[in-house]
């Protein structure tokens, strides 16, 4: 089996699996954040945990890159440059801003997770610089528009996340109802920030690898967006009604 033999499969193969985590995900919630329980495994904090899930995801796709059969033009370094910026700030940034002091997350799923980047960071730096190269240019209009889009949901995931940092102060582990941003229409705006920025990164790359990631991403955040929508409803009797899941005005 040559190397292109064993891409593709994986690459399909983790398009069927995105489904089998869809449907799993509606009949069990990932022990972490609001609905950690006991029952898996040994845990460690938090922090540690995110940062270990994530470090994957900046490390592979970078290697790829420098692999002697690796394939460069400026705008395939520009979308390795767009992954980096979501990826070094989930990595460095993000967890030591959550005010998540005390808590714990499975060291199992951390470990998981981090598998899973790894076959993410692989599928895609492969794909952009060896088996998914496209003929694109700077004015292509699938760049523009996925650039664009990407842009758009890094915004709201990042102007989500801090109205949820700016939830409780120093100290404080509870939880609260989020006002403000795309919390007006949505229960989980960071969650469709996320799913906009890597549908336009696969509109922007035409990339196989970053079409599994789109598909992974619905498929983990969709239903994580379901279960966080029933947790509001049944801790809050004040929980806004108007509010949907995920995706603004429709569900």
């Amino acid at each position: 089996m040559t190397e292109h033999d064993f891409y593709s499969a994986l690459a399909y193969s983790w398009f069927g699996l995105s489904s089998v985590v869809f449907i799993s995900l509606q009949f069990l919630s990932a022990p972490y954040g609001r609905h950690n329980r006991n029952g898996w495994g040994p845990s460690i904090p938090n922090r540690l945990a995110w940062f270990i899930m994530e470090l994957p995801a900046v490390c592979t796709i970078a290697a790829c890159y420098i692999l002697p059969s690796a394939k460069h033009s400026a705008l395939n370094l520009f979308f390795l440059g767009v992954w980096e910026l979501h990826y070094i700030h989930r990595t460095f940034v993000y967890p030591f801003r959550t005010k998540t002091t005390g808590k714990s997350m499975p060291l199992l799923i951390a470990l998981l997770a981090a598998t899973t980047n790894v076959g993410i960071g692989y599928l895609i730096g492969r794909g952009l610089t060896l088996f998914s190269i496209s003929d694109l240019a700077w004015n292509s209009p699938n760049v523009i528009i996925g650039g664009g889009l990407f842009v758009v949901g890094f915004y709201i995931n990042l102007t989500s996340d801090q109205i949820l940092f700016n939830l409780r102060t120093p100290g404080e582990t509870g939880y609260k109802i989020p006002f403000g941003g795309f919390f007006r229409f949505i229960s989980s705006p960071n969650y469709f920030g996320e799913i906009l920025e890597w549908a336009g990164f696969a509109i922007m790359t035409l990339s196989l690898g970053a079409w599994v990631f789109f598909a992974w991403t619905l498929s983990n955040l969709v239903p994580r967006a379901m279960q966080n929508h029933r947790w509001y409803q049944e801790k809050f009797d004040n929980y806004p009604k108007e509010r949907k899941v995920i995706f603004p005005f429709l569900f």
